[in-house]
């Protein structure tokens, strides 16, 4: 899980939306390579019904790595009481054999983390 330093979802790798969740809070992608990927701001922010959360993307559009898919107002979201702690869930785990952990803290959408489950 990880806390935004900026109010924005990029996507990970280059890929397809998959699912585009009508509250926008969550967005689920699969890479060309065929790792699926859900990404969840916040916990329980499915309540605030898309309010703070404006969408850039489309289900079914091809994405770009880096390409901005969600943007939201951190702020707003802590002050209406929730948390903006992301998840960023591998959802067809099962088809990988390892997962290796990592000790950092935070992740760039550029790095290799990602990249390195193909």
């Amino acid at each position: 899980m990880s806390i935004p330093q900026k109010g924005e979802v990029v996507a990970p790798f280059d890929g397809t939306i998959i699912t585009l969740f009508p509250t926008k809070h969550a967005v689920g992608l699969v890479s060309n390579d065929g790792l699926e990927v859900l990404i969840h701001v916040g916990l329980d922010t499915v309540q605030l019904e898309g309010k703070y959360f404006e969408t850039h993307v489309h289900q079914g559009d091809q994405v770009k790595c880096g390409q901005k898919l969600v943007t939201f107002d951190i702020a707003a979201i802590e002050a209406a009481g929730f948390f903006v702690e992301t998840p960023v869930l591998v959802t067809n785990y099962t088809d990988y054999l390892d997962i290796i952990e990592c000790d950092k803290e935070n992740v760039n959408y550029n790095d290799d983390l990602l990249t390195m489950i193909i």
